[in-house]
This record gives C-alpha cells, structure tokens and sequence, in this order.
C-alpha cells in the first residue's frame, strides 16, 4: 500500500523515504510522537523559532545517512542492502527514547534511565512487531555490530546526528555561528581498516565543524536563560511527583500521572511503561503546568507560573564553584520572606555547572586521511592551534535564585 514518498525539508530541500519499511517506521504512532517532542527543549524562551521538532531532526538524518552510505559505495566501499537498511533504521530510530523536552524528564520522573536506553526499547518492541527486520540495525546502534564504521556513522564524534543537528539548530535559532556544511563533510568520508576517516582536503570542513560545535554549545543549548528555564521543569516534575507521592493527588493526563505515582527505573521499565511513555508528549507537559500554575502549594505553582509566564529566575554563570555561604543567604531571605521551609526554598535557590567539551581526544576520535595513505588525529593534523584547547573540558558553575520582586 505505501508508496515511496518525498518530504520538503527547510534545510536540504526534497527528502526521499528510502523504501517501504522505513516508511511503516515513520507512520507509526512510536514515531509520529516526535512530532510533540521539541528538539530543543526550552530554547524557544530564548530563540523564539527553535520550535522545530525531534521528528525533524530524525528525517533530515536519515536523508545525511542515505548521502553517506552513496559516497562511502562510490569509494570502493562495500555496504550490502541489508547493512544500509540497518543503518538508515538506526538513524531514524536513535532519539526515539526523547521524553518530553527531550532531556528534562531523564531528571525528574524516571530514574537513572537515559533516552538511549528508552529507545533501545522502542526497538526492541518494534523488531517484535516488524518481525525480526530491525535486528540489524539495534546491533548498530547498540555498536556491536562487527563493522566498526557503520557504529561511527550512528554515535561517533562525526556521526549523522551532529552533522543535522548543528545545522538544523542554527537553521531555526538563527544563530549563525552553527552552520556547518554537512553535505561537503559526508562527501569527503572514507573508510580505511574499518573505521572512518576524512580526506585531507576537508581537513578546514572539520575544523569549522568542531568549532561550531563548540560556539553553539556556548551560546545555545549551554545559554543561561535556556539552562535556567530546562532546570525549573526538571524541579516542577520533580515537585509534582513529592505532593502526588504524599496524597496531594493532581490533576494531569493519565499517561503523566502514570510516571508520577510510579517510581520508573530500568528493572521495571515493562512494556506497559513503554506504551505508557508513548503516550506522552510536550502537551501533556504544558497542559499540566497551565492547571498547576493556580495550584494551592506555593513551591509547584510558582515554579509553573514562572515557566508560563517567562519570568523565571535570576541566573549568574561563574568559573569558580558557587560559595555554600552565598548560596544560604538567598535560600535564608526567600525562606524568610515567604515563610516557608529550607526544602522548599532550595526549589527556588540552587546551583550546578554546565561543561561543554567541543572535541575529545582519543575517544573515537575524527581520524584524517592523509594523500601518504597515513592517517591522525584531526589535532594532530590540523594546524589550527586552538583544536587542542576544544579538546579540554571547560566547566561554568551557576547560582540560580528568585528575582526582587518574587
């Protein structure tokens, strides 16, 4: 019944759906809930057009894989249809596990589970479904399977992923500094002994690509006011769990109310969790908070009116870890002015660090090929001397507390 259908993208233009199975993957409903997934998280609140979607992100790296694995078989190297059907599946598949906000939910409601780890589920349960055909592809994707290249093309430091991800997310936030050109990268790839590798010529494509990389980082998914907004949802589903926890029962969609009276971590995580977890989305997010924000607890429903209403916290970023002595003062005063209890005032109150490594060293690293036949590392090959500074971590440590007239 399905056909092979084209997709307009705002960044690469047509989108072929390779063939019929991938299609049955994007129409079913695991899938389409991308759709009510938001890519960025709360970076709307700073760059009012990052509403795009996981759903999004995950089509535009499928059409990065299929140019992939052209250049990569007009190179010489051999890739069977099987292979390039695992990979395209894995691609398509690999953020499936996203919560709503994508990383805000791996915080609160479900403990020590990793959206990796969720859409290891989805796939396991969609292979039951589809009969054994995803096999391939969760060996992929889990980096098992024995051709070390096609694990890099999934999860690797030059992977499908970033190379869309960057490009979208500058696309939609305007934010120029990110925009990477991902379809000269993919042309450049090679394989050689079975790990990937960039040609010499697009040694500067790879430098750019590192420092975008790091530049977005910085100046988006690391950005204060979007740090600020992500860690108060966290603390609103987290709040929300403790009143529903001690008998304070709330209003919300039954799959939101599901994880909060249950306590969800790996060695429960059923196939009813599954479905459950399906079933929820941004709007279930939203819809809670709009009722929550005129709730009688003080700590959930300031929490939520803030989200609503963009009047969130005060925000410093430092590069030395936040004094205890500061931090009790702000916690004593909003205590004080709001008589409530030390507890609820570090909702309010808290700190934390962000850290944001551009390029690690060694660790699947990006290897160029050289015209000797020799390949290195990209810091050793390129002659862009601060490659090696974006190889070292750099940590920011953040105070968060209550504006003057909260």
């Amino acid at each position: 019944m399905n056909k092979l259908k084209i997709l307009n993208d705002p960044i690469y233009g047509f989108i072929t759906i390779p063939n019929s199975l991938i299609f049955d993957l994007i129409q079913h409903r695991y899938f389409q809930r991308l759709r009510r997934i938001t890519q960025m998280g709360m970076s709307y609140l700073v760059y009012p057009g990052a509403h795009h979607t996981r759903f999004h992100h995950a089509i535009g790296c499928v059409h990065l894989m299929q140019q992939a694995v052209n250049v990569l078989r007009f190179k010489g190297v051999t890739i069977g249809q099987k292979e390039e059907e695992g990979l395209y599946i894995a691609i398509l598949l690999h953020d499936i596990g996203h919560g709503p906000f994508s990383h805000a939910m791996e915080h609160s409601i479900v403990n020590n589970l990793s959206h990796e780890e969720i859409s290891l589920f989805f796939m396991e349960r969609l292979n039951e479904e589809f009969n054994g055909s995803l096999t391939l592809a969760i060996q992929i994707f889990k980096g098992e399977y024995p051709r070390k290249f096609m694990c890099q093309l999934i999860s690797g430091q030059l992977d499908m992923d970033r190379a869309d991800y960057l490009k979208r997310d500058s696309f939609y936030t305007g934010v120029a500094e990110g925009n990477i050109n991902s379809e000269r990268l993919i042309t450049m790839l090679n394989v050689v002994d079975d790990e990937l590798v960039v040609e010499e010529k697009g040694i500067y494509s790879v430098e750019k690509f590192i420092i975008a990389r790091r530049l977005m980082y910085w100046q988006v998914y690391l950005h204060k006011t979007s740090l600020v907004a992500e860690q108060l949802l966290i603390r609103v589903l987290k709040r929300a769990k403790e009143l529903h926890e001690s008998g304070n029962k709330l209003q919300a969609s039954n799959a939101l109310l599901y994880f909060l009276e249950n306590k969800i971590e790996i060695e429960n995580f059923t196939n009813k969790t599954l479905e459950t977890f399906s079933r929820l989305d941004d709007f279930d997010i939203i819809s809670a908070m709009k009722q929550w924000q005129y709730h009688s607890d003080f700590v959930l429903s300031n929490l939520c009116e803030m989200i609503i209403n963009r009047n969130l916290l005060k925000i410093k970023l430092k590069n030395k870890k936040v004094k205890e002595s500061s931090l009790k003062k702000h916690i004593d005063v909003f205590k004080k002015k709001h008589s409530i209890s030390e507890d609820e005032a570090k909702y309010f109150v808290f700190h934390g660090y962000i850290s944001n490594q551009a390029y690690k060293l060694n660790t699947k690293g990006i290897n160029v090929l050289h015209k000797s036949g020799k390949t290195e590392d990209i810091v050793k090959a390129s002659d862009q001397l601060n490659l090696k500074a974006l190889a070292k971590p750099v940590t920011k440590y953040f105070l968060c507390y209550p504006k003057a007239k909260l």
